[in-house]
């Protein structure tokens, strides 16, 4: 979905204090070749502002948006794509993992402990999507989200949605319920019972051919046409001109490295759904 739920709340959630409850996408970082170049592109276009960290974490920095942590930025290994990757709550990374074997998944980082922060592992859904697992510990994931500088919305791009539906659900207890004004193959994904979407699933939209199965995270960001004129003038690509829909303005660029991301500009008279 180029957008969000059409689930509406009263009220907008955009502090998190204690861990996300499992199965929802809690974090998001990126990999990146050079992170001091990227500290300055993404300060600017989403208006970060970064928080040194202990040398043990090798340079992982953590962007924060008024205090508050919205995401991160590491170094890559040599030869790694630059990519953003999403992380789902986890109340045990080690049982998360073993259900992602289980369900045709492929564990490609083994759980370890970061610090005291929290529990972790990388891994790819049946489909090739590469995403993280994380339990927290001192460190909750994004501590604000749907608002400016937060994470808003997540989408997988999946070459067989309807098997990568299957898998979060077995593995996160995901339900995924049929959007309208979407694809056929698309779903808004909730926690069991819940109305409240917490991301989208569906077909690659049009991607290239030879483009893998992916997950897109969209930031929120307070004039979506700065934002995008930001990411060109820092050196980054404009996929696509901002366009108005029911859920806000949005448009995804890719980083210098090739990292590609949503800005959306969120409606400013109607709140969003809270996640979780």
């Amino acid at each position: 979905m180029d957008g969000r739920s059409v689930v509406r709340w009263n009220d907008l959630m955009t502090t998190r204090t204690n861990p996300w409850p499992a199965g929802v996408p809690c974090w998001a970082d990126l990999m990146t070749p050079d992170v001091e170049a990227a500290i300055v592109f993404y300060g600017s276009v989403l208006g970060w502002e970064f928080a040194a960290t202990e040398a043990e974490y090798g340079g992982y920095t953590i962007a924060q948006s008024q205090g508050r942590a919205a995401g991160g930025i590491g170094p890559a290994q040599v030869g790694a794509r630059t990519a953003w990757t999403l992380y789902f709550a986890s109340d045990d990374t080690d049982a998360t993992a073993a259900a992602i074997t289980a369900n045709g998944g492929s564990v490609l980082g083994d759980p370890a402990d970061v610090g005291p922060l929290g529990r972790m592992c990388i891994a790819a859904d049946p489909t090739g999507a590469v995403f993280g697992v994380w339990q927290a510990g001192e460190h909750l994931g994004a501590e604000v989200a749907n608002e400016p500088g937060g994470l808003t919305w997540e989408d997988l791009r999946s070459t067989d949605p309807e098997t990568a539906i299957a898998f979060y659900a077995a593995v996160f207890g995901l339900e995924g319920k049929p959007m309208p004004m979407a694809s056929d193959d698309y779903r808004t994904l909730h926690l069991a019972g819940d109305d409240a979407p917490i991301g989208g699933a569906g077909g690659m939209m049009g991607a290239p051919d030879g483009t893998p199965s992916h997950w897109l995270v969209y930031f929120a960001v307070g004039d979506c046409d700065a934002s995008v004129a930001a990411a060109v003038a820092g050196g980054g690509t404009s996929l696509a001109d901002p366009w108005d829909t029911p859920f806000g303005r949005m448009a995804p660029v890719t980083d210098p490295w090739g990292a590609t991301f949503f800005v959306a500009q969120l409606p400013a008279d109607v709140a969003e759904p809270q996640r979780a």
